[in-house]
């Protein structure tokens, strides 16, 4: 049984935090911002705050799997 918390599994976000976004691809908070900072990972700002749209991590990984077949 999954015991993910509860905005992990709410399929009505649009925008995560960066926090959320980490936790989705089970990566640190830090290493995230990294992504963020080198553009792999997308992100917004709104106001004075960074969102990550809620299909960037799956496209994220998608991008590095075709990376990876590609280089295979």
């Amino acid at each position: 049984m999954d015991t993910a918390p509860a905005e992990e599994l709410d399929n009505t976000l649009v925008l995560l935090t960066v926090e959320e976004a980490a936790r989705r691809l089970r990566i640190g908070r830090t290493t995230c911002f990294a992504l963020i900072r080198t553009g792999e990972l997308e992100s917004i700002d709104v106001g004075r705050l960074r969102r990550v749209p809620a299909d960037a991590p799956a496209e994220f990984v998608a991008r590095r799997r075709a990376t990876k077949r590609r280089a295979a």
